[in-house]
């Protein structure tokens, strides 16, 4: 007999458009419940994230009561997992077993469950995490058929579950099988019970195991239609149950009736899509090409076990704005270690982890601005509870974001101000206490490796039965529009960034990125010469035209209340004029009308940006009239329905002739 262990795992970003979420809901989390509540021997097994469960706890009682009842008559398990769904092997120990122990709390108490089982965030498996999860009292995990075919396993060896251990804590690992995460629910429902029953020859009660995202149940492009109006769950669910041979059972069943296959030891990785996404845009295109070779040449088994892609970690090398967050959440975990036991700080902290904000793949991740924005007011919330438990001092020296270089953050009242010695003495994170929100919360142009496929769209290939899932989607938009949009920076979009040129600087090669720039002060590092109540970066590099002329660059700040001051003093030993331009990006929550084309503003010595979702302005004063342009920073990312192209934020460039020798205020 084949054992069906059928699971769905749902989850919204914490504070995610209520619309959003409510679509989800309405479009797939509660007609799948309402839907399968109807065939009782349908046994399932469901993780909703602890902030989505709140979510609907509180704004649909009626799918909540179903939930609970459902739960009650033993038709569906509940899972465990980061209650703010971070990637635990991402986060510090202590705070590993805050999340799970609290999403443990809510499902005890809301539907009288002891979770057993755990889903593991985006199948991140790393053995380091094993410890915490038995202590959590969790006994078995999540992951794919892809982390034992990509260590050796053979695949008709995977239809049950091994167990594993690090430092003699011992866990069980259910592996989901790929084919029914790509059949289920898109291939028609006759070669899904084709495919289940030919797993019969594996064994005498093997396991068909399916754990995927609940919004491919009706959020997906296509999928509402083909699940639920074109009666693809129904026809499911009633050929399912129905069957001699087939039954749905849960993951604590199986645990309790049938032995682990054995042993496994399971290197650090995610599902096989993950690792590609992971990879840096040149590497991702010829992993694309390698792939492609192999199975046109006959040797797609070698895809698996042998052609892998990058960690999920590598998300933090990729995106210097990802690791950011990252560290600046888990400098806090490690600070405010003492103060966990202030309920309001280890909150705030505890959703300021929530995954979705630090990698980019299929879905927008990274690349949403209200992700990162939720992610900074969280930090920011945090930040303020730690004040007021630590007296932190106004000017803290430490190198947050582990680059081997020292950052320099300054706590004044009203800002969080970061300045970083590795990025050129730039600003990196303006923070505002009472608005809780990041002005430096900017995202740069950089290459994507499913940018190519955008220029160069493949044929469309004639469908089999069913619809595509959205690994396989052609996405629709004219190479024309992506090729005048598809900008690169070379260097991060900070603020306090230094440009040496000339005159042939303009708003269009500005805007491009494809000025002549003669100096290395942009994106090389400044040495952090003095911090006190000024803070001092210097850099003695060049400009490069016929040969290097030794120049100096030295940037002195002071933060106080609501401000920051900048002297920034240029001396070279090239003798002929040239340009200066000082660059600043920042982000808006809605960008203002004026401000979301390319502009000239003419040249003055003052300029304003009024907020109005902060209802704060920013005001530039220099010492002298500048020319003032000013751009919108537009990227263009994939998502699960389309091609995005978003606002990150606006770049603003203050240039002014020098010669010799120059100071900017």
């Amino acid at each position: 007999m084949v054992k069906v262990l059928f699971g769905i795992h749902c989850h919204q970003p914490v504070d995610n458009f209520y619309e959003v979420v409510d679509d989800a809901i309405n479009k797939a989390y509660k007609p799948f419940l309402e839907t399968a509540k109807n065939y009782p021997d349908f046994k399932f097994s469901v993780h909703f994230s602890g902030w989505l469960l709140e979510y609907i706890k509180e704004n649909d009682k009626n799918l909540f009561n179903l939930m609970q009842k459902m739960a009650e008559d033993g038709q569906i398990e509940f899972f465990s997992g980061g209650y703010y769904e971070p990637i635990l092997a991402s986060i510090p120990s202590d705070d590993r077993k805050h999340q799970i122990k609290k999403l443990n709390k809510f499902i005890k108490d809301n539907f009288g469950q002891t979770p057993k089982g755990l889903w593991l965030t985006e199948r991140v498996w790393d053995s380091s995490i094993i410890q915490e999860l038995v202590e959590s009292e969790i006994e078995y995990v999540i992951v794919d058929d892809y982390h034992f075919l990509s260590t050796g396993f053979k695949k008709e060896s995977l239809y049950g579950y091994y167990t594993t251990e690090s430092n003699g804590y011992k866990i069980n690992l259910f592996p989901i099988d790929k084919n029914l995460r790509y059949m289920i629910p898109f291939k028609p429902v006759e070669r899904v019970m084709e495919y289940l029953n030919s797993i019969s020859n594996y064994g005498l009660n093997p396991a068909g195991i399916i754990f995927d995202d609940g919004e491919k149940f009706g959020v997906w492009p296509k999928t509402y239609w083909w699940v639920y109006e074109n009666g693809w769950l129904n026809r499911f669910l009633e050929v399912l149950t129905s069957q001699q041979n087939i039954k749905p059972v849960l993951f604590s069943e199986y645990v309790k009736e049938e032995k682990p296959l054995g042993i496994a030891y399971l290197p650090i990785t995610s599902y096989q899509e993950m690792g590609e996404w992971s990879l840096f845009a040149e590497d991702f295109q010829e992993f694309e090409h390698l792939k492609e070779f192999l199975i046109n040449n006959s040797m797609e088994h070698y895809v698996e076990k042998f052609l892998k892609g990058n960690i999920w970690h590598n998300f933090l090398v990729k995106y210097p704005e990802s690791n950011r967050i990252h560290k600046r959440v888990l400098d806090l975990s490690i600070s405010g270690k003492s103060h966990k036991k202030s309920k309001v700080f280890l909150e705030n902290l505890m959703k300021a982890q929530f995954n979705d904000v630090l990698w980019h793949g299929i879905f927008g991740g990274l690349y949403l601005p209200n992700l990162r924005n939720n992610a900074y007011k969280y930090i920011i919330k945090a930040e303020k509870e730690l004040e007021k438990l630590a007296k932190s001092p106004k000017i803290q020296v430490k190198d947050y974001d582990f680059d081997g270089y020292e950052e320099v953050k300054v706590i004044t009242e009203n800002l969080i101000v970061i300045f970083d010695s590795k990025e050129s003495g730039q600003l990196t994170e303006l923070s505002l206490k009472d608005k809780e929100f990041n002005f430096q919360n900017t995202l740069t142009r950089r290459k994507e490796g499913y940018h190519q496929n955008l220029l160069n769209p493949k044929v469309s290939q004639t469908n089999e039965e069913g619809i595509t899932t959205i690994h396989n989607a052609q996405q629709q938009i004219d190479p024309e529009t992506v090729k005048n949009l598809l900008i690169y920076d070379w260097y991060t979009k900070n603020s306090f960034i230094d440009h040496i040129t000339d005159d042939s600087f303009n708003l269009d090669n500005f805007y491009t990125c494809t000025f002549r720039e003669y100096s290395d002060f942009a994106n090389q590092p400044f040495n952090l010469e003095y911090v006190g109540e000024e803070i001092v970066f210097k850099r003695k590099g060049g400009i490069y035209k016929d040969t290097k002329y030794d120049t100096t660059i030295t940037k002195t700040y002071r933060v106080d209340k609501n401000q920051i001051e900048a002297v920034i003093k240029i001396e070279t030993d090239y003798k002929q004029e040239l340009k200066y331009v000082c660059e600043f990006n920042f982000h808006f929550a809605h960008l203002p009308e004026h401000l979301k084309h390319p502009t000239y503003h003419g040249k003055a010595d003052t300029f304003k940006i009024y907020d109005p979702y902060t209802q704060k302005t920013i005001t530039f004063k220099l010492n002298k009239q500048a020319d003032i342009f000013t751009y919108p920073i537009n990227t263009v990312s994939q998502s699960e329905k389309d091609i995005d192209i978003t606002n990150q934020g606006l770049t603003i460039g203050f240039a002014i002739n020098f010669k010799e020798e120059e100071v900017v205020k």
